[in-house]
């Protein structure tokens, strides 16, 4: 304990002494740490978040990272930010089938709403998994000629010829010179604060709230190998991802204009597989599936229930693929809507620390 008392006093003496001969001394400030605010819904089903030791969460590049979300400045022409594909009122996505880039040019695939991004365990992004781990996801749409068409070196210069941004990597990283790597750490940090849980059926878990008769039977579809057969890709109440993050084909196509994951491995096996999305925030992020091709929650309901397409990679999960689908009545596919729906977390959608500093 004196021992301890005696290196205090030594650290509190060395903190306040002059470095210099006029007795002036600027203090070397680190990043302030900022640990993710982990939701009980989360801390009582599943393990903590994949947080990489080379980038903790600070306040500093918590801060940063959400500037350079919602600047233009990465954009060849001043015209995109990430926000521009990934709006706050959208839970992180738009309502556009396919994104539009800087030149007006279409992207080929809808665009992916973010939250819980920290809670991706194999850490592949994209609907066809193609980047892996969050800081290489944000380099991407920079150079993609489609998004941002820029180049990185261009990003680099611009950042650090800026009146603001040099100092706000000084803090955030203890330097000022600017590199790619950095400004993916900054933007990754703020991604992963974008954290939802407060839905309806969160609170119910919790006890703070009460499902109707309605969303009670359109969760009893959901979790019924008979009747919705949902749970097997998209989890259950023990998990409130509500996806598995993994790459299925779920009976979209015969076949495939667009090889998803098979494009990645180069495994004709995976032609036809895309990520599983996550079911919270189906209020807000339609349209749905890869390539936005269903407008409403319902065309989504009548795919699973009588639209399957077989296909050589199709899941086995799709276990009716040969009579159509699982064949839902109009009732459970009006109650599983409703259910679908109490996964919808307006706090997040509304929250000012996700919004356009």
């Amino acid at each position: 304990m004196k021992n301890g008392a005696f290196y205090i006093i030594i650290y509190l003496l060395l903190s306040t002494c002059s470095s210099s001969s006029d007795g002036d001394y600027t203090p070397v400030n680190s990043p302030t740490p900022l640990p993710l605010e982990i939701p009980q819904i989360f801390e009582d089903n599943i393990i903590p978040p994949v947080l990489p030791v080379n980038n903790p969460q600070t306040v500093e590049g918590v801060a940063l990272g959400k500037k350079l979300f919602f600047d233009p400045i990465l954009s060849v022409d001043f015209s995109q930010a990430c926000a521009s594909c990934h709006k706050p009122q959208k839970a992180f996505t738009d309502d556009n089938t396919f994104s539009t880039g800087v030149n007006g040019d279409l992207g080929r695939r809808n665009s992916m709403p973010l939250f819980n991004l920290a809670w991706n365990y194999e850490e592949n992004f994209f609907w066809d998994g193609r980047s892996f781990h969050l800081e290489h996801q944000a380099m991407q749409p920079v150079k993609d000629p489609t998004e941002m068409a820029n180049t990185w070196n261009e990003v680099v210069s611009r950042l650090s010829n800026h009146s603001e941004y040099p100092a706000l990597f000084k803090a955030a990283f203890g330097q000022q010179d600017i590199t790619k790597q950095l400004v993916a750490k900054a933007i990754a940090q703020f991604e992963r604060t974008l954290i939802s849980a407060n839905s309806k059926f969160d609170n119910y878990l919790l006890g703070q709230a009460t499902l109707t008769p309605q969303e009670q039977n359109g969760l009893n579809v959901f979790m019924d190998e008979d009747r919705g057969d949902c749970f097997h890709c998209h989890g259950n109440p023990n998990n409130p991802l509500w996806t598995d993050n993994a790459f299925h084909n779920n009976g979209l196509d015969a076949t495939f204009l667009d090889n998803g994951l098979g494009d990645v491995t180069g495994d004709p096996a995976d032609n036809g597989k895309f990520k599983s999305p996550s079911l919270r925030n189906l209020a807000y992020t339609a349209p749905y599936m890869h390539d936005g091709r269903f407008t409403t929650l319902d065309e989504v309901i009548n795919h699973y229930s009588e639209g399957l397409q077989n296909s050589p990679t199709i899941d086995p999960l799709m276990k009716k693929v040969n009579q159509g689908g699982v064949q839902l009545s109009p009732q459970d596919k009006a109650d599983l809507k409703a259910f679908l729906l109490t996964l919808s977390d307006p706090s997040f959608i509304n929250n000012p620390d996700f919004q356009n500093p």
